[in-house]
């Protein structure tokens, strides 16, 4: 009998340690962290922080969501990080933002790729809108444009890096509008870029249009223009780029979501790809979203990873050609 018990604990501990070793066991045991590569305060942060408030609750992860900020240079800090430090246990996500981390990858210098990632789901999509300071002279693209070209490379203008939305944005308006601009890239990311404009450190900027939102509704900033194909809810005054005469798309539309290192155990890649756009969809997130304007879109795995490869595409096309 000693031995049938011995040889059942074998088993059982056999059985433990593999679940274990492989990563998943009773996934997770304990809080997850996600990485932001950009500061607190900024669009992809402030929502963040809602779309895990509800990860403790039973029918999401059943554990708490703790934030890393790990900031600077327009994301590359915080993603060569995640890339090439990051355990892949699955209780280290990160946040990515596309096009910004594949147009990177796709200029070079930096230690990644959407290779170098596994998706789990998407929660957002931000496009990048044209603000000026509440008192600024301008109350159009046109007479963006008009200063533009009458002071080629002196419209100074912020954004929250280099070949990120904001900069492919930009890039966009110069090509469209034959003008050529003083783009500006703001070191504190998107709260930063945005700090810029409302205190006259610069005439414009291209920001996300969440952040644009809560700055319109406090009178510090006009927006101009939305780099969309269509207007949007959120901000139905607003016309597009499209509206306003010039050839641009929504290339630099801002796709925010979860994603976890290569090497994560497949198991707990599935844990999390049935679990987080459920958690994502959930009512109280919905309507702290919308109240700070930031609009959502939620794509499961399998939509995310034909999102990146169509992306991958797009961009290294359009920036081949800018």
């Amino acid at each position: 009998m000693k031995k049938y018990i011995a040889a059942a604990a074998v088993a059982l501990t056999a059985m433990t340690g593999s679940a274990f070793a492989d990563g998943h066991g009773d996934y997770p045991e304990r809080p997850v962290m996600l990485m932001v590569s950009y500061g607190a305060g900024g669009a992809t942060d402030f929502q963040a922080r809602i779309v895990t408030m509800t990860a403790g609750n039973e029918d999401a992860l059943g554990m708490p969501v703790a934030i890393i900020n790990k900031p600077g240079a327009g994301g590359r800090v915080g993603w060569n990080w995640f890339a090439t430090q990051a355990d892949a246990d699955g209780y280290t996500m990160g946040a990515y933002n596309i096009p910004h981390f594949i147009a990177q990858s796709i200029e070079g210098g930096v230690s990644y790729s959407a290779d170098s990632f596994e998706p789990i789901a998407n929660w957002g999509a931000d496009p990048a809108v044209f603000v000026v300071a509440a008192d600024s002279e301008f109350n159009s693209m046109a007479d963006v444009v008009s200063y533009a070209t009458a002071n080629p490379g002196g419209l100074t203008f912020s954004g929250a890096g280099l070949f990120v939305g904001h900069h492919i944005a930009a890039l966009q308006l110069e090509k469209a509008a034959g003008v050529k601009l003083a783009y500006i890239p703001n070191s504190a990311g998107g709260s930063g870029a945005m700090k810029a404009v409302i205190a006259g450190e610069v005439l414009g900027g291209v920001n996300n249009l969440s952040d644009a939102f809560r700055a319109r509704a406090a009178g510090n900033v006009k927006i101009l223009g939305v780099f969309d194909n269509e207007r949007n809810e959120f901000m139905e005054d607003v016309p597009t780029m499209q509206e306003q005469g010039y050839d641009i798309d929504n290339s630099s539309v801002n796709f925010r979501g979860v994603m976890v290192p290569k090497g994560t155990p497949q198991a707990i890649i599935d844990d999390l790809a049935a679990t987080v756009p459920e958690m994502f969809a959930n009512s109280r997130v919905a309507g702290k979203m919308k109240a700070g304007g930031s609009p959502m879109h939620i794509m499961t795995r399998d939509e995310v990873l034909e999102m990146w490869a169509a992306r991958q595409v797009t961009l290294t096309e359009l920036l081949a050609g800018l």
